[in-house]
């Protein structure tokens, strides 16, 4: 299967979704809100029937779509990998959880939970995996610096520099 094929039985099932080679993956943005629908379209009808990876993305700086969900899924009989992503606004990041096509996605979803604060709606258990549950923050946000500046160990001059 192409990217041309994937694209036009894609869009035959939902409108205004646009495939791209993307470095050699396809790669597609799609409505958060449509998510779930579309990753059961493509397993029941087009073979994507294994999910690789569920994950987020923060991007701050992108107003009212700060927090990308990457989903990747694989059509084993063709070989294509697939590439979906998700928008969703950091102060409702809300999602539909893919746990009702795969039940991997279970685990895949509370760890972007715990450490990007993605609220998969509809999801059997979304607790904390890794992370204490008396953590009020999400780690993986971009929200802090990345070292504290008054360190006088890292500073250049230690370094030669």
């Amino acid at each position: 299967m192409d990217l041309a094929t994937l694209q036009e039985r894609l869009q035959g099932a939902h409108e205004g979704l646009q495939l791209v080679d993307n470095r050699g993956m396809m790669e597609c943005e799609i409505p958060a809100e449509k998510n779930l629908a579309i990753v059961s379209y493509l397993y029941k009808e087009l073979g994507f029937q294994f999910l690789t990876d569920i994950t987020a993305v923060h991007y701050p700086e992108e107003q009212g779509r700060e927090l990308c969900v990457v989903t990747h899924v694989h059509n084993l009989v063709d070989n294509v990998r697939l590439r979906l992503k998700a928008y969703v606004p950091v102060a409702q990041p809300d999602i539909h959880s893919l746990t009702p096509v795969f039940s991997g996605a279970n685990w895949m979803e509370r760890e972007t939970y715990d450490f990007f604060g993605v609220n998969f709606v509809g999801h059997p258990d979304l607790r904390r995996i890794l992370n204490v549950d008396e953590m009020d923050y999400f780690p993986m946000r971009k929200e802090y610096q990345m070292e504290d500046p008054t360190r006088l160990d890292k500073d250049d001059a230690m370094f030669g520099r």
